[in-house]
């Protein structure tokens, strides 16, 4: 069977591929602690749970608008103004199965073939294929540990051509757990002020998992831009809906109408009673919302001192999301056998029974990352084997 170019073109997803793995390894017997999923290891909160099983018993199995319920846009337009001061309309949202769904939808109705996509590096791992399925070409801005893993202005200005159409900006990031200041937000709007065919995807997913710092996406930064930004946002995280699978977008309605229609022909709706859980998310309680926060951060604390004992290993500290993203490579060098960040993963899974994520994933060979949306107790033992194979300094 031969595929498209198109499918032999891209990769798959190196972070479930590594989840994938490790449970397989576990079906065999063997002892692996996974740190390579981007899930929440909460519930998700009871009274959502409670949505979604009335919205089951009062019989929403059914079609919706392709784009999601008014109902539910009405919840998310409620959320942008009281999260982020930003106004907008039922036309210019819409609802998709997930939020990485959101951003394939954007790419599709707005990227042709040549097109440009500006892609910070470490970046989450999907952007550069999905831009690829898109006909368009990936544009890397190399971000190390050096700079904080932010790029700027003077970067973001030397990257772009007449080519460049959409920049991608994630912050919370992951897999760096960095986030942007509105200043240094307003300074990247400076530049993006001056070039008016570049679209901005701003990939909040990870918005309320923050203990340091006020988030500010573009948009709130610079409201030049606000006809430009796409702003991109989910439940998956902050409520801990990973397989609830509702994502959504907000933006020019010209747009939305483009990714409405891409939608139309793939998935059409998002799962109907997801969506009334969804409805209960964003207008109920909030109050589990720092709480959750606040446990994420006494683990990446833990986690961060951990590893900065370890030999041939640093790490910078996070303001927010669940990932650490230590910098490995004189690691790599006192291994024997090992000769970057992927054959390091591998080793770490057979001599140590922790899988992670290596860094070249993220566009940052060297590098890896680790999830902390774990118990403390995991990550203990995780940490101990990790010391195991490494020593201290």
């Amino acid at each position: 069977m031969k595929l498209s170019e198109r499918a032999q073109a891209i990769k798959p997803s190196p972070t479930l591929a590594v989840t994938a793995r490790a449970a397989a390894l576990r079906a065999e017997g063997k002892d692996i602690i996974g740190l390579g999923a981007g899930e929440p290891d909460f519930d998700t909160p009871e009274h959502i749970r409670e949505a979604g099983k009335k919205a089951l018993d009062d019989g929403f199995t059914r079609y919706t608008a392709v784009d999601g319920r008014i109902e539910l846009k009405q919840a998310i337009i409620g959320k942008f103004s009281r999260d982020n001061g930003l106004d907008y309309k039922p036309e210019q949202i819409i609802v998709s199965c997930g939020a990485k769904h959101s951003i394939y939808n954007l790419m599709q109705a707005l990227l042709n073939p040549g097109d440009e996509v500006l892609i910070p590096a470490p970046y989450w791992v999907s952007y550069p294929d999905m831009s690829l399925l898109a006909g368009a070409k990936p544009v890397v801005i190399e971000a190390g540990i050096e700079q904080g893993f932010k790029i700027t202005p003077a970067q973001l200005e030397a990257a772009i051509t007449p080519r460049s159409r959409l920049l991608f900006l994630n912050s919370p990031s992951n897999p760096t757990g960095v986030c942007y200041t509105r200043e240094e937000m307003a300074e990247l709007g400076e530049v993006l002020l001056a070039h008016p065919n570049i679209i901005i995807a701003s990939d909040d997913i990870y918005e309320h998992i923050l203990w340091e710092g006020s988030f500010c996406n573009i948009a709130m930064a610079c409201p030049e831009l606000y006809d430009r930004t796409v702003v991109i946002n989910g439940v998956s995280k902050v409520y801990a809906m990973t397989g609830w699978r509702i994502g959504y977008a907000a933006c020019n309605a010209d747009l939305v109408k483009g990714m409405k229609k891409i939608q139309s022909q793939s998935t059409s709706n998002p799962t109907t009673m997801a969506q009334l859980a969804t409805e209960a998310a964003l207008n109920g309680d909030q109050s589990f919302v720092a709480p959750m926060a606040e446990v994420f951060e006494e683990r990446h604390a833990y986690v961060l001192k951990r590893l900065n004992k370890l030999k041939g290993v640093r790490c910078l500290p996070a303001q927010g999301a669940f990932y650490a993203f230590p910098e490995m490579s004189e690691a790599i060098a006192s291994l024997n056998g090992v000769e970057d960040d992927i054959a390091l993963a591998e080793h770490f899974i057979e001599h140590a029974g922790v899988a992670m994520v290596p860094g070249s994933a993220f566009g940052a060979a060297g590098y890896m990352r680790i999830s902390y949306a774990t118990s403390m107790d995991k990550l203990s033992t995780a940490l101990d084997r990790i010391e195991g194979v490494l020593g201290t300094e």
